[in-house]
């Protein structure tokens, strides 16, 4: 297996946490010629599903053989696997949790091992910091070459979470937000493929919690500040946004809550 030039970090530990800065000091000590690059640390504590989210829109985009350290670990210490896997034409490390369940079910999983061979591990491993003693220390040793196959026995399968998606009916799409993005926009799970056809005028109305607006817009500037509009956002997905303000805080909308979308 050629050596990895490039690994990530996908955590929620909270951007500038020193945890963050050990796992990197773990990495380094074993190969110092790796690059590490953050993809987020904002993930919200124990959030598996938006770990699980960021990771399927984000990961794809990096280098074909790049080596992903996800870290969302409510279970840690517990009887859950980590484990290694081959996703599309990227890789990862992290616990069997449904972390990598949607990058899975959208690509399928080529290959999956469980880590569990020690000699590849920091010592003494804390049962409470695996991302450090033990998902660091084997993403750097494959990143100097080490055969994932060494690492422990294949992984039957991983984890599922359930991804129940946007409903299109007659005039219709019933969906929900999935996600909420750091400028506080609300991002849905209809998608533009649902999109196609539906009306983007005033006879389209886009409905959250108790909140209202009409017309899908193709910019945020299409309309003045302070204003909620709806647009297809870069992840073609549906979104919901207070122009130049929050509207998770204006609105004061959480993921989960139902959006809809009538014409």
């Amino acid at each position: 297996m050629p050596p990895i030039p490039l690994i990530t970090l996908t955590t929620d530990f909270g951007e500038g946490s020193p945890y963050i800065a050990a796992m990197k000091g773990v990495v380094l000590a074993l190969n110092p010629t790796v690059q590490i690059v953050d993809v987020t640390h904002a993930i919200a504590p124990q959030d598996i599903r938006g770990g699980a989210i960021i990771l399927d829109e984000i990961t794809p985009l990096y280098p074909s053989g790049t080596l992903h350290i996800a870290v969302v670990d409510p279970g840690v210490g517990s009887a859950r696997a980590l484990v290694y896997a081959e996703i599309g034409e990227q890789r990862y490390i992290g616990p069997d949790n449904g972390l990598f369940s949607r990058l899975a079910s959208r690509l399928g999983a080529s290959k999956i091992r469980a880590i569990t061979e020690e000699r590849w591990f920091r010592q003494p491993v804390a049962p409470t910091f695996h991302g450090r003693d033990i998902m660091a220390p084997a993403a750097a040793h494959l990143s100097l070459g080490v055969d994932p196959d060494d690492l422990g026995p294949p992984h039957a399968q991983l984890v599922e979470l359930v991804w129940p998606g946007a409903v299109k009916v007659a005039n219709r799409i019933d969906g929900q937000v999935t996600a909420i993005d750091s400028f506080g926009n609300l991002i849905t799970d209809i998608t533009r493929e649902m999109l196609a056809g539906v009306p983007t005028d005033e006879t389209v109305g886009i409905f959250c919690d108790e909140h209202e607006t009409r017309c899908i817009f193709n910019a945020y500037a299409d309309q003045p500040p302070m204003t909620l509009i709806a647009l297809i956002g870069s992840n073609d997905c549906l979104e919901l946004a207070i122009v130049d303000d929050s509207a998770k805080i204006m609105l004061g909308v959480r993921v989960g809550t139902p959006v809809q979308v009538k014409w």
